[in-house]
């Protein structure tokens, strides 16, 4: 690919023009050439994936089948091409018919086929497979409109649709009509034995066709494409002409709204029973027809399901997917024959799952009656697995009571993340301290029945595509330094041998102030605030959840604004505080705090009082680019979850590979971060998991006596009572000191943190003003992010949990 002469593309370019546009390049839009663009790209991975899928099918290569609720894609086109080694060719052939590479890159939005660190860490590790050549394929759902586009008006989130497909987002996905299948809703089950076993027919059912698209994933330097399936749901009878001949127009077109309504949006708001239904026909409707799919090729390929588990892996990313086990089973009975225990063995062979939460609200359940309405055999089949799995419980401890806690189904639920752990070989949590929190509490029970099957994979990055393609001047610094193998192996150690050499750090300093005016441009445009470059640009970029305390952030910042309205002269380094994050729609608390970060920045940006000293900037609509724009400038990087309940995150480990230093809790992937830098390279601060889990079980948390004695605390909670901007934030301090609705204060402990957190970022002033220690810390970050990459990751589950060989 890297030998593809501009002169090629050119031709080809002009080519797409002509045949799909009927224009040549002088007369295309941007839009147009960026299309055609795309599409040369498109023909290139295709054809680069023929010879790969004849390589593993020729080889027998074993595979592996990502199911993920979501991937959080981010932009294709610039990604493909640094993979490709094809961004100068491709460059100078837009420049020769006079346009601009990053214009057109500009005009590409963001899939929107995923949310959060769940979707992110689902592409990277699709990015990374292909880049180490292990065949794979993932699976989700093609939606309509993604979760949403964020806007904020008057401190308020507002929900728009992310229209991402008619924008151009749909120039990457490849239609493939052939690989069309059925899922089947509701109606009634018979059961009929006969000489040929028992026959499982369904009656008064609804049908819905699940369509397939493609969407090809380079690799980097490697001979692999792989591919995500993404699914569309339509109806079988898109129109009723009885109907509407009849003059209920609204009714004819009403099995093609129902049906569309499954592939509409990304977590619809589960508040109501239509959410919820809605949430479950979807999560049914992704695995159906993906299990389908797999068992599909795997017999064009083998003569039975037998050998099933040795030529494929199923993997289950969070419980989102885990009715594909009970499906599976269901193919595996009624379209198969196999027998109950036979299938069940196969199956236990194939499937693994990873574990993302320990948030009891994320473990998924679902209410029973629910599930028997819309999925009747798959209930009758869950009702089985409940069983067997049930007598093993108590042959294994004797105890009702344990017997119950880990049970399938119990007081009216069925337990998502209980039958993955009775189903899958393997079950793995994504960091060190989360790994452990799965064995000696949250699955402690399962743990103790088959402890083999826990395992731990901490999670990792596209380091390629946060450092060499977001941070082209640092990448490039690097390059001169330790040479150019580090885009492939990660492997950036080197780079200590620099950290007392004060040339290097000074220009290390003067990369990440280009960064920092960059992003200071961006935030002048887009907001109209203007922010200094000398400032330290502290970030908190994450969803928007209690447990992740942006509010801890904001206590921080009011406390800093009110000491510098007793002194404007105070001695402190000025500070520009970056938020972005998306709050479920349905999350009124977490709206609330957008609202009072939002009221902060009205009042604290305006106050001449205070010299400029303190800024803050809410960017809306936090995606993957513009995390591209905020992760190469960001000096501190917020990671400040209550200890115990962050199962790893990835955030952490982007801004560490960009010379970010960590203000973080002992939490999820911070407590390797820690280890790989050392103490004298992070700020750590707060309570850690046992004192958390010991102060919460004691039952002794008073919010009031921090509220009581310790002057500072008062005065914020006093200060956002009275108001911040004419908006008071009565609910936030309430819930804070005494409860909502007879809950209990303060869940996530931010009283309990907050003198911990002042004194970290006191510190942390200090440690700024020693630019030459600052810079010093930056690079051994830099250096020891390796250890993160997804690269990494990848390798550890193809050889310990899906037995994978890469093609290399």
């Amino acid at each position: 690919m890297k030998n593809t002469a501009t002169t090629d593309i050119q031709q080809s370019i002009e080519s797409k023009l002509l045949r799909y546009q009927g224009i040549s390049a002088k007369d295309a839009t941007p839009k147009q050439m960026y299309e055609a663009v795309c599409l040369v790209i498109r023909d290139l991975l295709s054809q680069k994936r023929l010879n790969y899928k004849r390589d593993i099918r020729g080889k027998g290569y074993k595979q592996v089948y990502y199911m993920s609720m979501e991937f959080l894609m981010g932009r294709s086109l610039k990604n493909h091409l640094f993979n490709l080694g094809l961004t100068d060719q491709v460059s100078q052939a837009v420049e020769n018919m006079g346009f601009n590479l990053d214009d057109l890159a500009e005009l590409e939005p963001d899939a929107g086929l995923g949310n959060g660190g769940l979707g992110r860490l689902a592409s990277a590790y699709m990015d990374a497979l292909t880049s180490e050549s292990y065949p794979a394929c993932g699976f989700s759902i093609r939606y309509d409109y993604g979760l949403f586009r964020q806007r904020i008006v008057d401190g308020w989130q507002v929900e728009m649709p992310d229209d991402w497909l008619n924008e151009g987002g749909d120039v990457w996905l490849v239609p493939r009509p052939e690989e069309t299948f059925e899922v089947s809703f509701g109606g009634q089950v018979h059961e009929q034995w006969t000489n040929e076993g028992l026959k499982i027919t369904t009656e008064g059912n609804t049908t819905v066709l699940a369509l397939a698209y493609d969407m090809h994933i380079s690799g980097y330097d490697t001979p692999a494409v792989n591919r995500i399936r993404f699914w569309a749901a339509k109806a079988p009878l898109a129109f009723d002409m009885a109907l509407f001949s009849k003059g209920e127009y609204l009714k004819a077109s009403e099995n093609k709204a129902l049906a569309e309504s499954i592939s509409k949006v990304l977590y619809p708001a589960d508040n109501h029973i239509e959410g919820k239904t809605l949430r479950l026909k979807q999560q049914y409707f992704f695995v159906s027809e993906s299990v389908q799919s797999i068992l599909k090729n795997h017999l064009k390929f083998n003569p039975s399901l037998d050998n099933l588990a040795d030529m494929v892996a199923i993997h289950v990313n969070d419980t989102h997917p885990t009715l594909c086990i009970p499906e599976l089973m269901r193919i595996m009975l009624d379209d198969y024959g196999y027998s109950w225990d036979k299938a069940w063995e196969i199956i236990k062979k194939t499937i693994s799952y990873t574990n993302h939460t320990v948030m009891a609200e994320a473990l998924e359940k679902w209410p029973e009656h629910l599930v028997r309405d819309l999925l009747p055999r798959i209930y009758q089949i869950i009702c089985e697995m409940n069983r067997r799995y049930c007598a093993e419980l108590w042959q294994a401890f004797g105890d009702w009571e344990k017997v119950s806690k880990n049970s399938i189904i119990s007081y009216g639920e069925i337990r998502m993340a209980n039958l993955c752990l009775y189903a899958s070989h393997t079950i793995n949590g994504v960091s060190a301290l989360h790994s452990d929190i799965l064995k000696d509490d949250l699955f402690a029970d399962a743990y103790s029945m088959a402890p083999h099957k826990f395992t731990n994979v901490t999670n990792g990055i596209t380091h390629r595509r946060w450092l060499c393609e977001a941070n082209p001047q640092l990448s490039d610094l690097i390059k001169s330094l330790i040479g150019d193998d580090f885009v492939r192996s990660a492997n950036l150690e080197p780079l200590l041998e620099y950290k007392g050499n004060k040339q290097v750090l000074t220009r290390l300093g003067e990369i990440k102030r280009a960064n920092k005016v960059a992003l200071a441009n961006y935030i002048g445009e887009t907001t109209g605030i203007a922010v200094s470059p000398d400032s330290i640009f502290d970030v908190q970029v994450k969803r928007l959840h209690e447990y992740k305390r942006q509010l801890l952030n904001a206590l921080h910042i009011l406390d800093l604004y009110l000491k510098l309205k007793d002194n404007p002269d105070l001695d402190v380094v000025p500070r520009t505080f970056i938020f972005g994050a998306k709050a479920a729609s349905s999350y009124y608390v977490a709206k609330l705090i957008i609202r009072l970060i939002y009221m902060m920045a009205k009042v604290i940006n305006n106050d001449a009082d205070i010299k400029g000293k303190i800024k803050i900037v809410f960017l809306e609509n936090y995606r993957v680019t513009l995390a591209e724009k905020i992760m190469p400038a960001s000096e501190v990087s917020e990671q400040i979850s209550i200890a115990g309940k962050e199962a790893s995150g990835t955030g952490n480990m982007k801004f560490m590979i960009n010379g970010a230093i960590t203000m973080g809790t002992m939490d999820g992937a911070n407590v390797e971060i820690c280890q790989e830098v050392g103490e004298e390279n992070i700020f750590i601060f707060g309570l850690r998991t046992p004192e958390v889990n010991e102060l919460k079980a004691s039952g002794l948390y008073q919010p009031t006596s921090y509220y009581n004695n310790d002057l500072d605390i008062k005065r914020i909670i006093d200060y956002m009572r009275a108001g911040i901007g004419g908006v008071s934030f009565a609910e936030l301090a309430d819930l804070l000191v005494f409860g909502k609705n007879g809950g209990v204060a303060d869940p996530y402990l931010c009283l309990a943190d907050f003198r911990s957190y002042v004194n970290a970022h006191n510190e942390l002033d200090r440690a700024y003003r020693d630019v030459e220690r600052w810079n010093r810390m930056s690079l051994v970050n830099i250096a020891k992010s390796g250890f993160f990459a997804a690269d990494r990751s990848v390798k550890e589950y193809s050889t310990r949990i899906w037995d994978l060989k890469s093609m290399k």
